[in-house]
């Protein structure tokens, strides 16, 4: 686990590229295996974190070929919107059970000019 929270700006890029590293390690992208599936989920990473630092450590990790589930805030979600497919919400109106909606982006952005 890593985390950012209370880091200056070149402690953030240090440590995402320390991760970053780690995880090219792990999946061992240096050898020639192009088919592997390398899943990453990164939980409310980017909630507290400039904007800057976070697209910093997504493009990082888009380069490294990684397929990634990023949790996050709906107030982050515009940092986020340029690196992804889909997207996912999901709410809890009545309590006991939670909602999920899924959207591709192209729908998700139509909808979102109109709630704007």
């Amino acid at each position: 686990m890593l985390v950012c929270a209370e880091k200056s700006g070149g402690q953030k890029k240090f440590a995402y590229t320390i991760l970053a590293t780690s995880l090219a390690y792990q999946f061992k992208l240096g050898n020639d295996r192009p088919r592997t599936f390398r899943f990453v989920v990164i939980d409310e990473a980017f909630g507290s974190g400039s904007e800057e630092y976070a697209r910093f450590a997504v493009d990082l990790l888009k380069r490294l070929g990684l397929h990634l589930l990023i949790v996050t805030p709906l107030q982050k979600i515009h940092v986020i919107e340029p690196y992804v497919s889909a997207v996912g919400f999901v709410d809890n109106p009545t309590g006991p059970h939670s909602r999920l909606r899924t959207l591709t982006i192209a729908p998700y952005g139509r909808e979102r000019l109109v709630h704007a």
